[in-house]
This record gives structure tokens, C-alpha cells and sequence, in this order.
């Protein structure tokens, strides 16, 4: 699929996949991306692992990120340059919504 087939699919892309992407500009493994995120969202946010791995299955299979290397059977992830350039086109999304938001309040 192309880059603006999935700019098409995957935008607006839901919070948990913005916050998975996120923790994967760095490498990281599935539980270690839960503890990411749960502490990035002061525990807002706790991933299950049924969610975690099925998303990582998506986002590997759209080349958004990608395997790196397996420690102890925890297979390492990080992001692509498509899965950067997807990020930081939600990233203005949610930018120009809070401005919005900020107006209405």
C-alpha cells in the first residue's frame, strides 16, 4: 500500500496506536512499550497485551515499524520513517484540536 493509502487508513489514528508509535521512537519490546505508556499517561492509559501485540502485528504489517532483534524471546521494535512521518501528521492533528479546544474554553 502506498504511503497515502495509508495516511487514508490509518489517520486519524486512534490514541492507543499514537502512544505505541510514540514509545517506539526509541527500541523497545511489547511489555516494555506497556510500562512506557502507562507511565507516560500516568496510568491514564494501561495497555492489555492482546491489544499491544495485535497492534504491533498491524503496524509491522503496514511497514510503520519494524523488528530489530530478539532478546530472551522479546522481539525489539522500532519506528520506520513512514511510521515517523504518520506520527507527526496526528501529532498537528491533535496540535489544531487543542487549539480548538483551547478556544471553546
Amino acid at each position: 500500500m502506498t504511503a497515502d493509502g495509508l495516511k487514508k487508513k490509518l489517520l486519524p489514528m486512534s490514541e492507543t496506536m499514537f502512544y505505541i508509535l510514540s514509545s517506539l521512537r526509541q527500541e523497545r519490546h511489547g511489555y516494555g512499550i506497556m510500562l512506557h505508556v502507562k507511565e507516560i499517561t500516568q496510568g491514564r492509559i494501561v495497555l492489555g497485551a492482546g491489544t499491544i501485540y495485535q497492534t504491533l502485528q498491524k503496524l509491522e504489517r503496514d511497514r510503520l515499524i519494524r523488528p530489530t532483534r530478539e532478546i530472551d524471546r522479546k522481539k525489539q521494535y522500532l519506528i520506520t520513517g513512514l511510521g515517523e512521518e504518520l506520527l507527526r501528521e496526528e501529532a498537528r492533528r491533535i496540535i489544531a484540536l487543542s487549539k480548538l479546544a483551547e478556544e471553546l474554553l
